[in-house]
């Protein structure tokens, strides 16, 4: 009976109490890591930026991208129960004829941020309809549980907008493009490997595998690398949310040979460069003969902020060619 008790007693010293540490770093690391600040908090000065009036991160004149004429709109995602707020600018020119992009922000920001007001002015000046949205728990729309899951939700509320410039705005199908800035980028690359039909997808600086990127993210806020297994657990038991069960990565090879740009700055210290090269070198393993655009110098999605007629250039150039004007 002794060597039974003093046996439980090891083995809830060596095992239990170890495990139990594992999961409690776990849980604090699946917390710091997914949380989002709902309303866009996460980059409050954002929030004065509206589509008729905007200023840029590097103080710019932006005059030039304003767009005065627009709506808020919103629509349900592919996912029940989440609704999704929008900005929609129609061009000003045969708005029913004419090709769309949705634009889709990063991570903790929404549709106020100047990386999706900026390119969009770029695409509404050029004659295209631009859809911009807050993805859940984000920005003005639904508030679902507060975390972010990496594009693997999220993916439906940008299909829930292609879905609606269909249904309400009689766009067809092979005229209406997805870009989206880091997580957003991240998101659009796995809402078009789960839509065939959309026509064409630009991304600017996104992760590629999320198994990667979770690890540099833990290692980048000071956790020891062994944890993130822990992070991953504990976020299929508080939340369900699986976060490696899709990944951009994945999303490219079912993308297959529709078009795709994909952009990223040599110097991001949030999310490496690395990415954008197994981004392409994934698509050319699938027949999709894609050449990333690398910005030498360039931080985490500033390419549009100091090459702006560069970017524009290759932006319209991009879905010229593959939506039509």
């Amino acid at each position: 009976m002794r060597r039974r008790i003093i046996f439980t007693v090891i083995l809830f010293i060596v095992i239990i109490v170890p495990l139990g540490g594992y999961l409690a770093a776990g849980s604090i690391i699946y917390n710091q890591l997914t949380s989002v600040t709902p309303h866009c908090n996460n980059r409050a000065d954002d929030l004065d930026n509206f589509p008729e009036s905007f200023d840029l991160l590097n103080d710019d004149d932006a005059s030039a991208y304003f767009m005065p004429d627009y709506s808020r709109v919103s629509f349900p995602s592919r996912d029940e129960n989440i609704t999704i707020a929008g900005w929609y600018v129609p061009t000003t020119e045969s708005p029913e004829t004419a090709p769309a992009v949705i634009l889709v922000h990063g991570l903790g920001s929404c549709r106020h941020a100047p990386s999706v007001l900026l390119p969009a002015g770029m695409l509404h000046r050029n004659g295209f309809n631009v859809l911009m949205i807050d993805m859940r728990d984000h920005g003005d729309s639904t508030i679902e549980d507060g975390r972010y899951a990496a594009g693997t939700e999220e993916y439906q509320d940008v299909l829930g907008g292609w879905d609606w410039l269909i249904a309400v705005n009689n766009i067809p199908a092979e005229r209406i493009g997805l870009l989206g800035v880091s997580l957003g980028g991240g998101t659009v690359l796995i809402a078009a490997g789960e839509e065939p039909r959309v026509a064409a997808v630009w991304e600017d600086s996104s992760f590629a595998n999320i198994a990667d990127a979770i690890d540099a993210e833990v290692q980048r806020n000071g956790y020891p690398q062994f944890l993130t297994s822990g992070g991953l657990l504990m976020g299929r038991l508080m939340s369900g949310d699986d976060i490696t069960s899709m990944s951009p990565l994945e999303g490219v090879e079912k993308i297959g040979t529709r078009p795709l740009y994909i952009t990223h700055g040599t110097a991001d210290t949030r999310l490496s460069v690395q990415y954008a090269y197994d981004l392409a070198a994934a698509a050319n393993a699938n027949g999709n003969p894609v050449e990333p655009w690398i910005v030498e110098g360039m931080d985490h999605v500033q390419a549009m902020f100091n090459f702006p007629e560069d970017y524009e250039t290759r932006l319209i150039a991009f879905f010229t060619e593959h939506l039509g004007v």
